[in-house]
C-alpha cells in the first residue's frame, strides 16, 4: 500500500527520524531500492518514466506496518529553442506575479535619465539618497509649509485707537440730569465711526522653525517627487527661441502634468524668461529659491543637472550655529 505524504506535513511534526520514519535517497531513472519490496520497483518505473523525471521515495513506520511515499518532480530546463512541445500546464502557476515596488526612505541613490526639452538622451545621473530618497513624512511638511505662510505674510493690517480716531474731543453731554449714559467722547468704539479696541496692528507674524527642520522639509519634497516618478532631470533648460510655444508642446507631450516648476542652477536664462511668462501652469526658479511651498503647488519637477548639484552640495553644507 503507497500513501503519498507531503514532507511540509511531516516537518510540521519534527523531524522524520523521531517519527521512526527510515528516508531513501532521492533516485533518478529506474535505479532507486526500496527495502527489497518489488511491487515498489514496479511503480518507480512508472514515476520515472524518461530520465527527465526525478521521484523522491521516503518509508515511515509507526507501531504498525511499513508504508511508502511518493513525490514526483521534474528536472527539465525549458528554454525558448527547445522543441519538447508546449510547457507543461501543471507545472504552470495561476497566482499573478508582482514586480516588488521600491520601498521608500532606506537612504538609497537613485539613477535617472537625464533628457532635455527635445527628448534627446544625455546618459544618466546618480541623486543622493540622503537628499532624494529619505523618509516621507507629513508632519515636517506641515510645519515647513506653515512657516513659509506665516514668514510671507505682509501684516500691514492696521486699526485706528480713541487718539487716531478724527472727530471732536467735547462732552457730548452733561455728566448728570438727562437721564442719559454718561459719556465723555463720541469717538468711543461703542459708537458708529468710533475707534477699535485691541484691533491688529502692523506686526510680523513669523514664528521661528529650526533650519534641521526647514532643511528636512526640502529633502522630504524631493523624495516624494522622485517617489511618484515626477522628478526629472534636464541636462540644462536652454530652449531655441522665446516663443511660447515650444514649452507648450512639450507640456503637452506629458501624461499626467498640470502645473510644471523649473529649476536652474544659476539665473534664468532670458529666453526661459520670455517663454514662460505668459503660461500660468509653468513656473521657473533659480536653486537658491527652491522651496517646499512651490514643490508642493506643482505636480513635476524638472531640475537642470547643475541644479541638482547645487541643491545637493546645499543639503551636505553644514549648519551655522
Amino acid at each position: 500500500m503507497a500513501l503519498s505524504i507531503s514532507r511540509r506535513i511531516v516537518r510540521s511534526f519534527g523531524s522524520l527520524s523521531a517519527l521512526g520514519f527510515r528516508e531513501y535517497p532521492t533516485v533518478a531513472g529506474r535505479s532507486f531500492q526500496a527495502s527489497g519490496q518489488n511491487s515498489i520497483l514496479n511503480l518507480s518505473d512508472q514515476i520515472a518514466g524518461d530520465n527527465l523525471l526525478h521521484a523522491e521515495c521516503f518509508s515511515f513506520s509507526k507501531g504498525g506496518p511499513s508504508f511508502l511515499g511518493f513525490r514526483r518532480f521534474s528536472t527539465t530546463i525549458w528554454t525558448p529553442d527547445s522543441n519538447g512541445g508546449a510547457f507543461p500546464s501543471d507545472l504552470l502557476s495561476s497566482k499573478t506575479v508582482l514586480t516588488p515596488e521600491r520601498t521608500i526612505g532606506l537612504y538609497e541613490d537613485l539613477v535617472v535619465p537625464v533628457t532635455n526639452f527635445h527628448n534627446e538622451d544625455h546618459g544618466l545621473m546618480v541623486l543622493a539618497g540622503d537628499v532624494f530618497d529619505v523618509p516621507i513624512r507629513k508632519d515636517i511638511i506641515h510645519r515647513v509649509v506653515r512657516w513659509q505662510l506665516a514668514k510671507r505674510q505682509q501684516g500691514t493690517h492696521s486699526t485706528k485707537t480713541i487718539s487716531e480716531v478724527s472727530g471732536t474731543g467735547r462732552k457730548p453731554w452733561q455728566q448728570k440730569g438727562l437721564g442719559r449714559a454718561r459719556h465723555g467722547s463720541l469717538r468711543g468704539p461703542q459708537f458708529r465711526g468710533g475707534a477699535t479696541m485691541h484691533g491688529p496692528k502692523p506686526r510680523s507674524h513669523a514664528f521661528k522653525l529650526n533650519k534641521k527642520v526647514r532643511r528636512l522639509g526640502l529633502k522630504i519634497a524631493l523624495s516624494a517627487r522622485a517617489a511618484e516618478g515626477k522628478l526629472l532631470v534636464f541636462e540644462d533648460l536652454e530652449v531655441p527661441t522665446h516663443k511660447t510655444k515650444n514649452i507648450v508642446n512639450y507640456v503637452n507631450q506629458m501624461e499626467n502634468t498640470k502645473k510644471l516648476l523649473l529649476v536652474d542652477g544659476g539665473p534664468i536664462n532670458e529666453k526661459l524668461k520670455l517663454a514662460t511668462q505668459n503660461l500660468h501652469y509653468v513656473n521657473v526658479l533659480p536653486s537658491i529659491g527652491l522651496n517646499v511651498y512651490s514643490i508642493l503647488q506643482h505636480d513635476t519637477l524638472v531640475m537642470s543637472r547643475d541644479a541638482v548639484n547645487r541643491i545637493v552640495e546645499r543639503m551636505h553644507t553644514p549648519i551655522n550655529r
